[in-house]
């Protein structure tokens, strides 16, 4: 028996197949990625190596498993990365046989398109190289993990955020 809210986690406890609420989670993210695998050209997963796409990543792994993940990774690097975070990326990157494609923050401040921020974050600026690595590549989808808590907007979106050609979210047009 399944029940309206949790419909992938079975409630009678003679069922010979029960999914935890955390399995339940992990089979609908499997399953997203297959489909996106299977109804777009050319989809990438954001990359960092922190956290957020670590998970992503092992998600994508286990989905294919044991064929290779059939999408690129992109990180969009700050240049203010701790060298052990870089080092991580690309030896994950060599482990699993993964593509690897980076827009540096870097480069675009070096070339005049952005500007250092008075308070020396960089985060904001990710925003340019990220739109034009993704229309320079021709990618399609972009798998993007982020924890709901740690900004309140993201609690608003679902599995899907569509955006406009200039890499907006309009909250208001999000499915429920």
């Amino acid at each position: 028996m399944t029940t309206a809210a949790h419909p992938h986690t079975t409630t009678d406890a003679d069922a010979p197949y029960a999914l935890s609420h955390l399995d339940a989670l992990e089979s609908e993210a499997v399953h997203i990625f297959r489909e996106v695998a299977g109804e777009f050209e050319k989809p990438v997963i954001l990359f960092s190596g922190g956290k957020d796409s670590i998970v992503m990543l092992h998600l994508a792994l286990k989905a294919f498993r044991p064929a290779p993940v059939p999408f690129a990774l992109l990180h969009v690097d700050t240049g203010h990365n701790f060298p052990e975070v870089i080092d991580y990326r690309d030896r994950t990157v060599a482990a699993h046989g993964l593509r690897l494609h980076v827009a540096s923050v870097q480069e675009y401040i070096d070339a005049g398109t952005l500007r250092e921020r008075p308070d020396g974050t960089r985060n904001p600026l990710q925003t340019v190289p990220l739109t034009e690595a993704i229309q320079q590549h021709r990618f399609d989808a972009v798998f993007g993990g982020g924890r709901r808590d740690e900004e309140k907007a993201r609690a608003k979106e679902r599995v899907f955020s569509l955006r406009d050609e200039f890499s907006q979210w309009d909250p208001r047009r999000q499915r429920p």
